[in-house]
C-alpha cells in the first residue's frame, strides 16, 4: 500500500475509508462492521469519521468494529465548529473518545471554520495533544485564505493536513490551495473522491474506464492516488465495494491515460471558491 508522510514524519496509507452515513441504519450494521474489519485485514487502516456523522453513530460503530484491534487503525475524527472553543473542543473530544472506545484519536480536525477564533481552536488542539488525547491535528474545508491565517498562529506548524472536497470534477484546489500545501509538505486529504457516486454515472468516465479495463470508481480513485501527496478516503459500508476500491491502489495510470482524463476533466484556469459538500 502506498504511504503518505505527514509533516511530523509518520506515514499513513494513501487510501483510507470514509464513514459518512455509516451507522445510520440498523439493518446495515453487520455489513458495515464487517467492512471496517475487512479494511484492517486488507491494510486500509486509515478510517475517517466525525462527531457530525449521525451525531456520533458512525464513531460508535467504529468503536465496536475495532474492539481488540485499535492498534491496527489510524483514526481521523472531526469536531463541529460550534464545539471548537477551548473548553468545548476538549469536551467534544472526550465524547468522541468514549464513542470510539479509545484513549486517543490519531488525527483530530476542525470540520469547517465557524465563529470560534482559530487561535482558540488551535490552543484546544495543542492542549489535547499535550494530554495524549490526540496525536496529530489539522483542519478541513479551509480555503487558501483560511490556511494562511491558520498557519500564522503559534503552534500551527505541526498541522498534519487539510481535508477538502477534491475529485476529477472538483479540481479547484489545484489552482492555489494544493500548491500552497505542497510547498509546505502538507498532504491534502480528499473527501468524496467519487462525488458521492455522481461521477460514476457520467458517460465520459464510464466510457474511459471501459476502454482501459477497470471500473469508473477505480479510474477516479487511481487518478487521485497517482499524486504523491494526496490521501483519498472513499466512503463505503460494503465489503464488495471496499475490495473494488482497494484494487484502485494497484492501478498505475500511464501518461496517455492521465492525459485523456485531463482532457475529459480539465484543470481550472483561474481561482474558484472552495467547493464543499
Amino acid at each position: 500500500m502506498k504511504q503518505i508522510v505527514l509533516p511530523g514524519g509518520e506515514s499513513v496509507p494513501a487510501l483510507g475509508l470514509g464513514t459518512w452515513c455509516i451507522g445510520d441504519e440498523r439493518k446495515l450494521r453487520g455489513e458495515e462492521i464487517a467492512t471496517l474489519q475487512l479494511a484492517l485485514d486488507l491494510g486500509l487502516r486509515l478510517i475517517d469519521t466525525a462527531e457530525m456523522y449521525g451525531e456520533g453513530r458512525a464513531e460508535s460503530l467504529i468503536g465496536e468494529a475495532l474492539l481488540g484491534r485499535r492498534d491496527e487503525a489510524f483514526i481521523v475524527s472531526k469536531v463541529y465548529p460550534h464545539n471548537a472553543s477551548r473548553r468545548d473542543a476538549v469536551a467534544a473530544c472526550e465524547r468522541s473518545l468514549r464513542r470510539l472506545r479509545t484513549e486517543h484519536i490519531d488525527l483530530y480536525l476542525l470540520h469547517w471554520r465557524g465563529s470560534v477564533p482559530l487561535q482558540e481552536t488551535l490552543e484546544a488542539f495543542l492542549a489535547l495533544q499535550a494530554a495524549g488525547k490526540i496525536r496529530h491535528f489539522g483542519v478541513s474545508n479551509f480555503d487558501l485564505d483560511d490556511m494562511r491565517e491558520w498557519a500564522a498562529l503559534d503552534g500551527a506548524a505541526a498541522t498534519a493536513t487539510n481535508q477538502v472536497l477534491y475529485n476529477l470534477g472538483r479540481r479547484g484546489v489545484e489552482w492555489d490551495l494544493l500548491p500552497w500545501q505542497r510547498a509546505r509538505s502538507m498532504p491534502l486529504m480528499a473527501y468524496s473522491p467519487i462525488e458521492q457516486g455522481r461521477l460514476l454515472r457520467e458517460r465520459k468516465l464510464i466510457d474511459f474506464a471501459a476502454r482501459h479495463g477497470f471500473s469508473p470508481s477505480q479510474a477516479a480513485l487511481a487518478w487521485l492516488l497517482a499524486q504523491e501527496d494526496v490521501i483519498v478516503i472513499p466512503k463505503t459500508g460494503q465489503r464488495q465495494r471496499l475490495r473494488e476500491n482497494l484494487a484502485a491502489a494497484e492501478i498505475q495510470l500511464d501518461a496517455a491515460q492521465l492525459a485523456e482524463l485531463e482532457h475529459l476533466y480539465p484543470a481550472p484556469r483561474g481561482a474558484v471558491p472552495l467547493a464543499m459538500l
